[in-house]
This record gives C-alpha cells, sequence and structure tokens, in this order.
C-alpha cells in the first residue's frame, strides 16, 4: 500500500491547491495522506522551503511546487 505526504506550511496557497488535489486522489484511490508542516523541523525547512509544497510517495520526492492530478493517479497506480 502506498502513502503519500504532502510537505507544506501554513498560509501557502499552492499548498492549499496541492491538498485538495491529493485529498481527492488518495480518497478515490484508497491510499492514505499525511500532511507535514516543514516548519516543524529545522532539516524539513532548509531542505523544502524553496520547493513547497511538496509530495512524496512512500517517502521518496514525487513533485514539487504542484501535484499533477494524473501524474499522480498514475504513480499510485503503478
Amino acid at each position: 500500500m502506498h502513502r503519500i505526504t504532502l510537505l507544506g506550511k501554513p498560509g501557502c496557497h499552492l499548498c492549499d491547491d496541492a491538498r485538495a488535489i491529493i485529498a481527492r486522489v488518495a480518497q478515490d484511490m484508497g491510499v492514505p495522506w499525511e500532511e507535514v508542516d516543514i516548519n516543524s523541523s529545522p532539516e524539513l525547512t532548509e531542505k523544502y522551503w524553496e520547493m513547497i509544497p511538496v509530495t512524496l510517495i512512500d517517502g521518496v520526492q514525487h513533485d514539487f511546487w504542484k501535484v499533477s492530478e494524473p501524474r499522480l493517479r498514475a504513480a499510485l497506480s503503478a
């Protein structure tokens, strides 16, 4: 079973867009997902602050800045 992680931060409008797409895809495909605030960790902030939102699938970076719904669905189907 795959797992999606959205890395973002409060007040990020691109994160809001990504959250909506991820929530829809996760629900449709029965895949669990979580959201992590990059401000919760200095390491996450340093690594991802210029890239958010970042989408991880099973802990591996899949997308950043924008979530492509067809690309996400394809990756989860593999």
